[in-house]
């Protein structure tokens, strides 16, 4: 009967932990990236009151074997485990809410220990930097000052991400202009095709730029001419094949590539290379265009957006788009082995195996969803029948220890 009393009083424990794992489920069914506990049991010890016994022989008469009695002494907790299973995307329309769709946890930096968090509900503090809710900068890699990411995206040169709304992007001067389209075959000697462009100096004032093409009495060559600005200098062949490809593009004197130059008063000089690789010469109108033109004025930074990999692109008042960061997306072994550290957060353990960080989207990392935040994987249907079980299980033993006590009452009355 102690016993009895022993083991039931073990499984009300277990069930009462069961019971405040649920709690916390229903407690959090709206938090953000909140994952679901689950509890199992298993027995404890079992005293044995007789051991087995194996059979004497194979013979007729012999005695055959023997299991062995054992009581078991009652319950306890094997696991809490964490369910990592993805919760359901929300759309929020903030620029900042990010969501992971797949495997992966957003890295964020507490104190000098990195901190790992499904939830994407960030924000920019004072000084630009991505921040979560309690101010932890959020981790990845800066893009350099012309918009390039490292190319190898290791832990060792994550750094906080800076997203500095009115930021400035200096001028550029226009260096390569790309062409496209065709020149008309048909075209006879002298016939003139114009071409403007515009072109950027150092200091980012616009030049117009006009390059003008003339048909040669050669069927398949034509040469362009610079003309424009004070001073530019810039002239070539271009000669086609018998297919309309392009065969080459010489700049002055046959001098390659083909350039142009001039130098506005008070900058430094413009020099511009030309590539005409995608131009052909085919029966068809001339429509002879130059769609890339690099360089740019003075802008500053007004609204950024990210992409599936994290990629963060800054968009600026000159019309121009550059990248800014991305974000480092971290992946475990054994996510189940992560500690919880409250707020979200989770913290490498013994057990969960190291940070596998990269970019999202490889390697089995999940992708990244703008302006959305990952709601909880609460199942409030699962939850609400495993309280039902848990309550039924609590009472059975509560049951047990009630009968215990009238039997030690019956037990302790037979003395009268």
């Amino acid at each position: 009967m102690m016993r009895s009393l022993f083991s039931a009083v073990s499984g009300l424990r277990t069930h009462q932990t069961r019971m405040d794992v649920i709690g916390n489920n229903v407690a959090n069914v709206n938090t953000p990236g909140f994952k679901t506990g689950r509890v199992t049991f298993q027995e404890v010890f079992s005293q044995t009151l007789r051991g087995a016994s194996s059979p004497s022989d194979t013979s007729a008469g012999a005695r055959g074997g023997v299991n062995p009695m054992q009581v078991g002494l009652g319950v306890t907790t094997a696991s809490i485990d964490t369910n990592h299973t993805p919760g359901n995307l929300q759309p929020t329309s903030r620029m900042t809410d990010v969501a992971i769709e797949g495997s992966g946890f957003f890295v964020v930096q507490d104190g000098s220990t990195p901190t790992f968090t499904r939830v994407g509900a960030f924000d920019t503090d004072g000084h630009g930097v991505l921040v979560d809710a309690d101010g932890r900068k959020v981790l990845g890699w800066t893009a350099d000052a012309t918009g390039l990411l490292p190319i190898h995206k290791t832990d060792d040169l994550m750094s906080p991400i800076k997203i500095a709304i009115g930021s400035n992007m200096p001028a550029q001067a226009t260096t390569l202009i790309t062409w496209d389209k065709n020149l008309d075959s048909q075209a006879v000697a002298g016939t003139v095709k114009s071409s403007p462009v515009t072109v950027f100096d150092s200091q980012g004032a616009t030049c117009a730029v006009n390059i003008m093409f003339l048909k040669t009495a050669n069927p398949n060559e034509w040469t362009w001419t610079a003309a424009g600005p004070t001073g530019i200098t810039g002239d070539g062949v271009l000669t086609f094949d018998a297919d309309g490809s392009l065969v080459s593009a010489t700049g002055t004197a046959g001098t390659t590539p083909p350039a142009f130059s001039f130098a506005p008063a008070g900058v430094n000089p413009v020099a511009v290379e030309l590539v005409f690789d995608n131009v052909t010469q085919v029966a068809g109108p001339s429509t002879i265009a130059s769609p890339v033109v690099n360089g740019c004025s003075t802008g500053t930074l007004e609204s950024y957006t990210f992409d599936s990999k994290g990629v963060i692109s800054g968009f600026y008042s000159n019309g121009q788009t550059r990248m800014l960061g991305q974000l480092a997306i971290a992946n475990f072994s054994n996510p189940g082995g992560l500690l919880k550290m409250g707020k979200s957060l989770y913290r490498q353990s013994n057990n969960s195996g190291a940070p596998d960080i990269g970019e999202a989207g490889t390697s089995g990392r999940g992708t990244i969803a703008p302006s959305s935040l990952e709601m909880s994987n609460v199942d409030l249907a699962e939850e609400f029948t495993q309280m039902i079980i848990t309550q039924r299980g609590f009472q059975a033993n509560s049951r047990i220890i009630t009968v215990a006590d009238e039997l030690l009452h019956e037990l302790v009355s037979l003395k009268r």
